[in-house]
């Protein structure tokens, strides 16, 4: 079993890559808003019941899927690197599936605000993620994120074995699977 962690701030693009990767691999693509957007025709994400539901639907499969035979999966999660309740959530879920013989891949994507400013309304993007579709209230919840949280690592803040950093802002997400798949030997 492979579990890959894409990981990166909004519209970094890792719900792209993931698509990408899972189409060159057998990798089952798991991305943060098959949740969000489930839950969110009942409860906003950001309160106490929509945090709640989420949590345990991605429990509930990250526990099925790591004891599955499956060959792997890809989850994309957007990790505030000054939380210590996102490190803790990273580490809970590698031990989970670390505890079941899985090997755990880190991928960590960074790309220039104007970069992110432009996949925040792309077509991909609003097709797959219905609460971004409000390109405004996207747009300004992007630009807040960044007063509020860190969401690429510092240099040398990741010491995980199977670790990499790409900025991804002139690479398409094609190419940035592919030297996944090939760093990882996926």
């Amino acid at each position: 079993m492979k579990f890959v962690l894409i990981t990166g701030p909004q519209a970094v693009g890792k719900m792209t890559v993931g698509q990408e990767l899972a189409k060159i691999t057998d990798l089952k693509l798991f991305h943060n808003h098959m949740t969000i957007d489930l839950v969110s025709h009942f409860f906003d994400y950001d309160t106490k019941e929509g945090k709640r539901l989420v949590n345990l639907f991605r429990q509930e499969i990250f526990e099925e899927v790591a004891k599955s035979d499956l060959y792997g999966m890809i989850f994309t999660y957007l990790w505030a690197f000054n939380l210590q309740a996102d490190w803790d959530y990273v580490k809970r879920v590698t031990q989970l599936f670390e505890s079941k013989g899985a090997t755990v891949y880190y991928v960590e994507l960074e790309a220039g605000l104007g970069e992110r400013i432009q996949r925040n309304k792309s077509s991909n993007r609003l097709e797959h993620k219905p609460s971004k579709r409000d390109i405004e209230w996207s747009e300004n919840r992007l630009k807040q994120s960044i007063e509020k949280y860190r969401l690429n690592s510092l240099e040398d803040e990741i010491d995980f074995l199977n670790y990499m950093k790409i900025n991804n802002t002139n690479l398409s997400a094609e190419e940035v699977a592919e030297l996944v798949k090939e760093k990882f030997d996926l």
